[in-house]
C-alpha cells in the first residue's frame, strides 16, 4: 500500500494518531530522525492506542537514508506552499507521501527536488495557517486510498 514519511515530527499524538491511521490502511510509516520525542513515549503511545503491534514503524537516520533504503517509485511532498489540490494526482498504490514536522513543515531545500505537480497543498480559509499533521495525513491518504478504490 501506501508510505507514509513523517520529516523529523515533533509531536507525540500525531505520530501516535499517524501509527494508527497506517496500522488500519495497511500503510508504511517512515519516522525521519531527529524525532521530537521518544518512541515509547507515554503520549504516543496513548494516542496509538494498541495499534502500535499492527503498524509497520521504520526509522530512518537522516532524510537521504530514508530515500536510499525506500528507493520511493513516486513520492508526493504535502505542504500549504504546494501548488497542486491533492485531489488532482492519480495516485497509484506504493506511492509515498511525505509531510514536515508540526511548527515548521518540510524544509525548502527538500520541497526544490519536488516537480510543483509532486507538492500537494490540501485547500483552506484563505486565514488560515494549516491543518494539525495527523489530520492532513488522512485527508491525503484516504483520497489516494479511494481513487484505488479501497484496496490494501
Amino acid at each position: 500500500m501506501f508510505n507514509v514519511v513523517l520529516f523529523e515530527p515533533e509531536i507525540p499524538p500525531n505520530t501516535g494518531n499517524i501509527i494508527r491511521l497506517c496500522a488500519n490502511m495497511s500503510c508504511d510509516l517512515h519516522l525521519v530522525h531527529p524525532l521530537g520525542f521518544q518512541l515509547d513515549e507515554k503520549k504516543l503511545r496513548r494516542a496509538g492506542l494498541d495499534y502500535h503491534e499492527f503498524a509497520s514503524v521504520i526509522e530512518h537516520q537522516s532524510y537521504q537514508s530514508m530515500l536510499e533504503t525506500l528507493k520511493p517509485k513516486r513520492i508526493f511532498a504535502c505542504s500549504t506552499k504546494g501548488h497542486t489540490n491533492y485531489d488532482v494526482p492519480d495516485f497509484q498504490a506504493e506511492d509515498t507521501f511525505i509531510f514536515g514536522p508540526e511548527t515548521r513543515g518540510l524544509p525548502d531545500a527538500i520541497l526544490k527536488k519536488f516537480d510543483t505537480k509532486h507538492v500537494l497543498r490540501i485547500p483552506m480559509h484563505e486565514s488560515s495557517r494549516s491543518i494539525n499533521l495527523a489530520n492532513a495525513v488522512g485527508i491525503i491518504l484516504y483520497e489516494a486510498w479511494r481513487q484505488n478504490e479501497f484496496r490494501s
